[in-house]
């Protein structure tokens, strides 16, 4: 029944930690920037529905992914059988399978040991001399799961390279990301960072045809690749096939100007890549060599000399465009062309109706349960009422400090909480009236109607914490930000009215004393 100086400094140290980070929201919205400049913590971050921004569904092209990691084997294939010694004849792809057949049947065998190797991530069968690989279903989910994972990393890389703040980056079904932008207001540029592969290559031009020359009816050499102009249209070069440097040697890349004062992309190579890029230009001065950005050529330049670890890409990029260059080259290529399958925009005018209405709804929520807690408990109801205004502000302060995003269903949440949170106190004074009944000293009557109270609040309580457990793991989007506002809500609830409201009613029974 005594709150000894250990448990009352807690107390008031959760409620002034509380204040100080559910301040700055305050002055933030009302914009004393300076004063709230002062104080610890960020505001709370407003989803998509309240703030306004961008709501993008991309798609993974994994039917791409899939053909690369078959040229890929088939590549790996080849090296393998002629290691082997094995005599091959008509390997290729088909239907995204390998099939293959060996010349020599006595070395079928050998040839499906060989394969075995091969067994983690396909299926072998072999029939009539012929030998046949297929993805498994396992190994096919295991290229979705690395490939998904590595294209949101490298959407989260780019996304947060261009300044946006808190945006929402998730995995959505099996070969989906839902990406949200809460404040954007140039949604076409993070379309044009997110539609970039970023695979960037350095490859030799043909020695003798130059791109003015080429047209789509030219003949191509054997070991060479008609390549676009990534701005003009109509231009085309003959691009040899063979890559001299790719992009995974890249270490960083900044925007800058060359010497006539253009924008340009300064790039450094890694030290193995430099070594390699030095050997190859010192060789090649004079000859002509492509920067090659997703399958179009961005500039073909002389080599004037011998380039090391650092270098520069130009193609008449203006600055904004070089800015961008650079972004998606630092963030990394995409091991997956994102097509756009949805877009939405969310104006900041529907946020702000958005934000009004919780505001409305939750202002008239405490209002209305204040007058019944006074009506109905008198002053007990008012030490109700101050225990639920800590509640507010706790839930406020964990969010800022979780810098959790705060949506439209998180404000429901919050409205569903502030109903929730007396229910504790009327259980608590429900039973503290029974003992008042049947005890006469008042401060055991207090102390039998808390102890009686508790265990039925924490049960309550409990329970619901679990169903909205079960919505933050089960659930996507909205449900997460209703459940997270409802756990956060639950905790704080607990303790305001299991120890606030307790430290006020002694206090106050004592001073009736």
């Amino acid at each position: 029944m005594k709150f000894n100086k250990i448990n009352l400094s807690f107390l008031i140290l959760v409620c002034a930690i509380a204040v100080i980070y559910a301040l700055p929201n305050l002055f933030e919205r009302l914009q004393f920037q300076k004063t709230s400049s002062y104080l610890p913590g960020k505001i709370v971050n407003l989803g998509l529905d309240l703030k306004g921004g961008s709501y993008l569904l991309l798609q993974a092209e994994m039917g791409i992914v899939l053909e690369e990691k078959i040229v890929s084997m088939m590549s790996d294939l080849r090296k393998t059988l002629r290691k082997k010694k094995i005599r091959y004849k008509n390997l290729k792809e088909f239907n995204k399978s390998i099939i293959f057949s060996i010349r020599n049947k006595s070395n079928n065998k050998l040839t499906l040991d060989t394969l075995k190797k091969y067994s983690e991530d396909f299926v072998i069968s072999y029939e009539n001399n012929i030998f046949k690989l297929r993805f498994s279903e396992k190994g096919l989910d295991k290229i979705v799961q690395t490939t998904m994972q590595q294209a949101i990393e490298i959407v989260r890389r780019r996304i947060d390279e261009s300044g946006t703040k808190e945006p929402l980056i998730q995995r959505q079904g099996k070969d989906r990301i839902l990406v949200q932008l809460p404040g954007v207001d140039d949604p076409e540029r993070i379309k044009r960072l997110l539609g970039k592969t970023a695979k960037l290559t350095f490859r030799f031009t043909h020695p003798k045809i130059l791109s003015s020359d080429l047209n789509v009816n030219s003949n191509v050499p054997p070991g060479y690749i008609l390549l676009k102009d990534q701005k003009i249209k109509d231009k085309l070069y003959l691009i040899q096939k063979k890559v001299m440097i790719s992009g995974e040697s890249l270490t960083d890349a900044r925007p800058g100007f060359d010497q006539d004062g253009n924008s340009a992309v300064m790039f450094t190579l890694t030290t193995s890549g430099g070594k390699k890029f030095g050997k190859i230009t010192g060789k090649n001065i004079g000859k002509a060599f492509a920067i090659i950005l997703d399958g179009k050529v961005i500039s073909a330049p002389i080599i004037q000399g011998q380039i090391y670890s650092n270098g520069q890409i130009t193609g008449n990029f203006s600055l904004q465009e070089a800015n961008d260059l650079a972004l998606v080259l630092r963030a990394g290529a995409l091991p997956v062309p994102l097509s756009i399958l949805e877009e939405r925009s969310v104006g900041p005018g529907l946020g702000s109706d958005s934000i009004e209405s919780g505001k409305f709804a939750s202002i008239m929520a405490i209002i209305g349960v204040i007058i019944f807690m006074v009506i109905s408990y008198g002053v007990f109801g008012i030490f109700a009422n101050i225990a639920l205004i800590m509640n507010m502000t706790l839930i406020i302060a964990i969010l800022s400090i979780i810098q959790a995003t705060l949506t439209l269903p998180g404000i429901a949440g919050i409205v569903l909480t502030i109903g929730m949170a007396v229910d504790a106190n009327v259980l608590i004074f429900e039973r503290i009236r029974e003992e008042f009944k049947l005890r006469k000293n008042k401060l055991d009557a207090v102390d039998e109607g808390f102890k009686k109270a508790v265990s039925t609040i924490v049960d309550a309580n409990l329970t619901t914490f679990i169903a909205a457990f079960a919505l933050f793991i089960f659930g996507s989007g909205p449900i997460k930000g209703f459940s997270v506002t409802l756990m956060i809500g639950l905790i704080t609830s607990m303790y305001t009215a299991i120890v606030l409201t307790k430290f006020l009613t002694l206090q106050y029974v004592k001073y009736k004393s």
